[in-house]
């Protein structure tokens, strides 16, 4: 339900507020309007609308007038001076939907769809869409119901069709230095001939996504028919999907989620399953790391993730297999943007690296081969072998990378590692019996990344191998000082690499 509204005078304001639309108002509009902080109006401008919240100021803008943020004013194609309908938007009945799910109540796919349209529409904000988010945190989902969130967030957005069948893999993450993976496993199954337009997200609890590695390489934000240009030629994309409005509901859920760091199961599900229904993916091997420190800590755990991806699938008409991985240490040995794209392409050149990286990339993609028909169950690495050893991997990657707009021909030393670094060597002999997922996770966001590409940690040993006194354990590297002045102080009280017979703690510590 709405109110009447009101003609204001548009003033552009030079800010970035990202998926969060706000508008400002002088005080004195507000009070003519009761509107309040954090009331949401909807802006009309022609045949476009868009819904924001609203926040007041006594002087940076005048009475009559309303302030734009840029990226808002771009969706609206508005102008300084401008003059655009302002409505003041009563709660939404989503928002009662919302407080049925924390009630631990069923949702019917018609209430299902009614949130993710207000979430899309922008008629709900950041804390109700926290408050839904945490009712899956805390009270799942059913079959029905994330079935039905997983079609709502497909249908509020764009779909983009092939005239080929469409082949995928994805990482549920949450292991440092996974992002990598897909830069090696998708030149290798588009070197086989087959169509894999990779789309990912940004990280959201991790310091690196496919994505942010990615877009060290090349431009990763592309319009659909860019997309399927790309594909033609090339038969794998690694892009972002954020760009493309697939699926839109799962980029404004993945902003609040970055913040509460959370990743409930059926949204992680419904946030993968979405955007691949939303690219025509057909074919679909999706990757579980288990291990101590990575989302999934138990074999039971995985498994039954594994049921609820598999059982979504079959709901949707995608095949698919499931890899349970492991996941108790770091993919390779560089965590953050740049530095895993640096151990990417090393791996590419050489046609060597480490066995994490390399058997985990080539045997999820010798899954995709078995998926396809291109090999017989359980000999699809095989094939995978065949085309990295061959050096056709490294030449895909660099099409995909010249599609994408990047240099084809960049060199590993020629990459943005942070020029900022510190390294923490091993204070006596011994051998190295645990290294920590979450720390090296939080040390390495610390630093700065995913946000700061340069910014991340080089691991030097694995759990197992043997060091001598003097041996550098691990690198932090970052774009400023101040971050890795705060990266080093969390790395003392973390201690993210164990060697047998250190003191862990002193009790009492004064």
């Amino acid at each position: 339900m709405e109110v009447p509204g009101m003609v204001m005078t548009v003033k552009i304001l030079d800010m970035d507020t990202g998926k969060f639309r706000t508008v400002l108002i002088n005080i004195s509009d507000a009070v003519k309007r009761t509107i309040k902080p954090y009331d949401r109006v909807r802006i009309t401008f022609g045949n476009r609308s868009r819904t924001a919240a609203v926040f007041v100021s006594e002087t940076v803008i005048p009475p009559g007038h309303i302030g734009i943020p840029k990226t808002l004013a771009d969706e609206l194609k508005v102008h300084e001076g401008d003059k655009v309908g302002v409505k003041i938007i009563t709660q939404p009945l989503s928002v009662k939907y919302i407080l049925k799910k924390l009630g631990g109540a069923k949702l019917s796919p018609e209430e299902i769809r009614a949130i993710i349209k207000d979430v899309v529409d922008g008629n709900i904000g950041d804390v109700e869409m926290a408050a839904f988010l945490l009712s899956e945190h805390f009270s799942g989902m059913s079959s029905d119901e994330l079935e039905s969130l997983i079609r709502a967030m497909v249908d509020t957005g764009s779909k983009i069709e092939f005239e080929e069948p469409v082949y995928d893999e994805h990482s549920i993450g949450g292991v440092p230095g996974n992002s990598k993976v897909a830069l090696i496993a998708v030149p290798t199954v588009a070197a086989a001939g087959l169509l894999i337009p990779k789309t990912s997200s940004r990280a959201i609890t991790s310091p690196a996504g496919t994505a942010d590695t990615m877009e060290v390489f090349a431009k990763v934000d592309f319009t659909p028919t860019e997309i399927k240009e790309i594909a033609t030629k090339t038969k794998g994309v690694l892009a972002w999907g954020g760009a493309l409005d697939l699926a839109p509901a799962d980029d404004i859920f993945i902003h609040v989620e970055h913040r509460l760091m959370i990743d409930p199961p059926s949204q992680m599900v419904a946030s993968i399953l979405s955007k691949k229904l939303a690219m025509s993916v057909s074919y679909l091997v999706i990757d579980i790391p288990v291990g101590k420190g990575a989302k999934v800590e138990s074999m039971s755990k995985a498994e039954k993730l594994a049921s609820l991806f598999l059982e979504q699938t079959n709901r949707l008409g995608i095949k698919a297999k499931c890899a349970i991985t492991y996941g108790g240490q770091p993919v390779g040995y560089y965590i953050g943007p740049a530095l895993e794209a640096k151990e990417a392409l090393e791996t590419m050149i050489k046609r060597k690296g480490p066995g994490s990286l390399v058997e985990k990339a080539l045997g999820i993609a010798g899954l995709v081969f078995e998926l396809a028909g291109k090999a017989r169950r359980g000999e699809g690495i095989e094939l995978a072998k065949q085309i990295f050893y061959s050096g056709r991997t490294y030449e895909k990657f660099k099409e995909i990378v010249e599609a994408q707009g990047g240099n084809p021909n960049v060199k590993p030393e020629e990459l943005p590692i942070g020029n900022k670094s510190i390294t923490f060597d091993a204070p006596t002999d011994a051998y190295v019996t645990h290294v920590d997922n979450v720390a090296l996770t939080l040390i390495a966001r610390t630093a700065g990344a995913p946000f700061d590409k340069g910014a991340g940690v080089r691991i030097h040993v694995k759990a197992g191998d043997k060091v001598k006194k003097g041996d550098p354990l691990y690198t932090i590297y970052a774009e400023s000082s101040v971050k890795l002045s705060q990266a080093y102080s969390l790395s003392l009280k973390l201690k993210p690499i164990t060697l047998e017979g250190m003191i862990l703690k002193a009790i009492p510590e004064f």
